[in-house]
């Protein structure tokens, strides 16, 4: 309690404030007599000393000594009962205390210094004890509360009565959990500080007040400690009396009860969250293969099976720092659930779940394919700009094509997978590949070239001939001219500036030197596959003299 609130009570009525009356507001923690000339080496901050100044009678310099170190050590105060071996205290000493604001005060000579420790005990004590009945009461109601299913919005209600202001619940993403009032925009506000290294709280108070220079707004942050580490927040809209006990203890009790129902409802996120995981995991990888039961057991998470979806596969990209496996995986699990409160945000309806260390997002499509996918895009890169901002690390996506019906799920991993790896190989980070499947020529390609030389030999195997190359040249031209513009024979002979007659005779003989007919689906398609593998073998040649 505090000096000034021990002197109005009834047994300290008739003591006298001699020196330092400014500094009646100091706080005591404990009160002790002096009974030795060497009392300044036992005395702690916030204690009253009481004494008869028998040490100090024939010394003035040892009195001025000892309330200087009492003040140094920030003591609350000094009693002394005069008239009995002291007669007045020394000038020198009342200065030094009306300048240094320490109080010394005047014990009647009738007052013993075990009714003065006594009676400031009784005091203290039973302050004490209000002040651990009130909290206990408060702790039972807020407790009440929760065990009674009013929930939390409840609970920040009572205590925005009792303390005066609105007050919100920001979780350990900043996101908004509760609210006594109104939605108040404050998340955004207090993500950007976290963003700029601001933290919410100092390491030696449990309350940290500040303001918005743009706003004029007052916020108190008082941290929640949560499971994962990383503390929620209860913040009061305005301005508190910090330096009040009650109040003090009114919102600890507040943060204690909320501390264990959000571990609660983390949880039962944890419950759902691996049964999530387990769905959508079976299902991408191919383990699900009815289509009744892919469609029932994804009406429990709102998707609709005939709803077209895009698939995003996303990754912490790689740094350099090296971390032990736990530190990496807590600090991965944290970006994870970060991600969940985030896909709120997406312009559709959108799942989250984890596979390994990728996290993979299925949103589903809108009415227009092209605007879904740019709005989707467009929401990736938002964020990945607020991951770098409030984690400092970049995260890669790669992205499927749309997929029409979840029994497709499987292919749109792949394809999610597939687009990842890709953009990898650009050695860049923070990407946002999209899935481009391979055309004819890239899949030819990856065939070793002497098996296509083999097939183009087999194909054009009548037209080959060394002694007739020239003629050769001109009737594989013709006919590639003839495929290119769909078997159409004018169309060849106006390309090939020749006659009609030109090009139908020039047809006939290839049909002869094939021994295959041009008008067959099967030779046409082959014809136009060796001339696609001619022009890949004709690019793959090396330059000549190259060795």
């Amino acid at each position: 309690m505090k000096l000034t609130d021990l002197l109005n009570k009834p047994a300290f009525c008739d003591i006298e404030v001699l020196a330092g009356k400014n500094g009646l507001s100091r706080e005591i923690k404990n009160v002790t007599m002096m009974d030795a000339p060497d009392i300044i080496d036992f005395l702690f901050e916030n204690d009253f000393l009481v004494t008869t100044a028998y040490h100090l009678k024939d010394d003035s310099a040892l009195l001025l000594e000892l309330v200087q170190s009492m003040h140094k050590q920030k003591c609350a105060g000094l009693g002394i009962k005069t008239h009995r071996f002291l007669e007045q205290i020394p000038e020198n000493v009342i200065q030094f205390a009306d300048e240094h604001q320490f109080p010394i005060m005047q014990i009647p000579l009738e007052k013993s210094l075990g009714e003065i420790v006594n009676a400031t005990l009784h005091y203290m004590l039973n302050e004490r004890t209000t002040d651990l009945m009130t909290a206990f009461e408060t702790h039972r109601k807020f407790t009440q509360h929760i065990l009674k299913g009013k929930g939390i919005k409840r609970l920040l209600d009572d205590l925005s009565n009792m303390i005066g202001q609105r007050v919100i619940l920001l979780d350990q993403h900043f996101q908004t959990h509760a609210s006594s009032h109104s939605k108040h925009p404050i998340s955004e506000f207090v993500m950007n500080l976290y963003a700029e290294n601001f933290r919410l709280f100092l390491n030696s108070t449990a309350c940290t007040c500040f303001s918005s220079r743009y706003t004029e707004e007052v916020f108190c942050a008082f941290p929640i400690h949560t499971p994962i580490g990383k503390p929620a927040f209860l913040i009061a809209l305005g301005s508190l009396p910090i330096h009040d006990k009650n109040l003090l203890l009114t919102i600890e009790q507040a943060t204690n009860v909320l501390s264990f129902e959000l571990m609660r409802e983390n949880t039962e996120r944890q419950y759902a969250r691996r049964a999530r995981n387990e769905f959508f995991l079976n299902m991408v990888e191919g383990r699900i293969t009815s289509k009744e039961e892919i469609a029932s057991r994804a009406k429990e998470f709102s998707l609709q099976n005939e709803q077209p979806c895009l698939m995003f596969l996303g990754k912490v990209d790689q740094d350099d720092v090296h971390k032990t496996f736990t530190q990496h995986q807590l600090e991965t699990d944290y970006l994870y659930e970060f991600l969940e409160t985030e896909i709120t945000k997406a312009p559709f309806m959108a799942q989250l779940f984890v596979k390994g260390d990728h996290c993979i997002l299925i949103m589903e499509a809108g009415d227009s394919n092209v605007e879904f996918r740019s709005q989707a895009i467009s929401y990736l890169k938002r964020l990945q700009a607020n991951i770098a901002n409030i984690f400092k690390k970049t995260m890669s996506f790669g992205i499927s094509n749309i997929s029409h019906q979840l029994i497709n799920m499987p292919n749109a991993y792949k394809e999610a997978l597939s687009a990842y790896h890709t953009g990898l190989l650009s050695a860049k980070a923070q990407f946002i590949q999209i899935h481009r499947p391979k055309d004819v020529s890239e899949m030819l390609r990856i065939i070793p070239g002497k098996d296509l030389q083999e097939f183009c030999d087999h194909i054009f195997q009548g037209l080959s001939s060394k002694q007739q190359e020239e003629d050769e040249q001109i009737l594989l031209h013709t006919l590639s001219v003839y495929l290119e513009t769909h078997c159409q024979i004018s169309e060849t002979a106006k390309r090939l500036f020749v006659h009609r007659n030109t090009v139908i005779y020039r047809l006939e003989k290839c049909e002869e030197l094939l021994g295959r007919s041009l008008k067959d689906a099967d030779t046409t398609f082959h014809l136009r596959l060796a001339f696609r593998i001619k022009s890949i073998l004709h690019t793959q040649k090396p330059a000549a003299g190259a060795k």
